[in-house]
């Protein structure tokens, strides 16, 4: 007698990933026409698939981005009111939700930065960063006008030196 081939869970489970991933890439569509023994199956209105990798993907990354707030907040924790606003304290637990929230988009194709993302970064700020002001005074660019006038009147100045130089070195005077 010969020995019996053994149809185990691996081999069942290489065939519903096989399946999963002909359903996922539009190859196999449960919902596609076959051409039947009626015109009722002819002219029946086209089915509209769905991108079910498309949903998984995006819940995913949803259920992961919340585990990745979830640790920040646990870090967070351990941060005083008092050291809220200080970037040596607070620079490991955003780091890492920011690092949380990017990986896991790169891993899963998800696109980055992406809404979600941005959602619970503005939530840790309006949650943990609101009060924080900064100590050092932010310089800003002057206003156009006047960034103008500083651009020009050097320029317009030139023309004018280099006329003066030209005039006074004609005189033919030497100068002491």
């Amino acid at each position: 007698m010969a020995p019996r081939a053994q149809m185990g869970s691996g081999r069942l489970s290489r065939g519903l990933l096989l399946l999963w991933a002909l359903l996922g890439t539009g190859l196999c569509h449960a919902g596609a026409e076959v051409e039947g023994f009626s015109q009722d199956a002819r002219t029946s209105p086209p089915v509209a698939t769905f991108n079910w990798t498309a949903q998984l993907v995006e819940e995913t990354y949803v259920n992961i981005t919340q585990k990745c707030w979830e640790f920040f907040v646990d870090l967070m924790r351990n941060v005083t009111v008092s050291e809220l606003c200080e970037w040596k304290v607070i620079s490991r637990p955003y780091s890492l939700l920011q690092a949380c929230l990017e990986g896991w988009a790169d891993h899963l194709q998800y696109g980055y930065p992406n809404a979600l993302a941005e959602q619970y970064i503005f939530q840790s700020h309006h949650r943990y960063f609101h009060n924080c002001t900064l100590e050092h005074q932010v310089y800003f660019d002057p206003p156009e006008d006047v960034l103008l006038a500083m651009i020009i009147a050097p320029i317009c100045l030139i023309p004018f030196l280099v006329t003066l130089v030209i005039w006074r070195s004609k005189d033919g005077k030497a100068q002491p």
